[in-house]
């Protein structure tokens, strides 16, 4: 598991997905979570605005991320 660091109380997903170096744009982010294949605590996920705050988890096809303060 990853751990991503993030500023303020929370983050939008489609720009966790950017900051974790998954996607290079919100185009790109936009059709990883159609596709399916992102996971929020492990629920299934295709809101590209959905807030995610510390401690939350992030799954990419398998690839675990952790959401930390800084």
């Amino acid at each position: 598991m990853t751990s991503v660091p993030i500023s303020g109380e929370e983050i939008r997903l489609g720009q966790l997905l950017k900051l974790a170096g998954i996607v290079d744009s919100g185009g790109e982010a936009k059709l990883l979570l159609a596709a399916g294949s992102v996971t929020v605590n492990g629920e299934p996920e295709l809101r590209r605005g959905r807030r995610l705050r510390p401690g939350d988890k992030v799954a990419v096809d398998g690839d675990e991320y952790l959401l930390v303060g800084d």
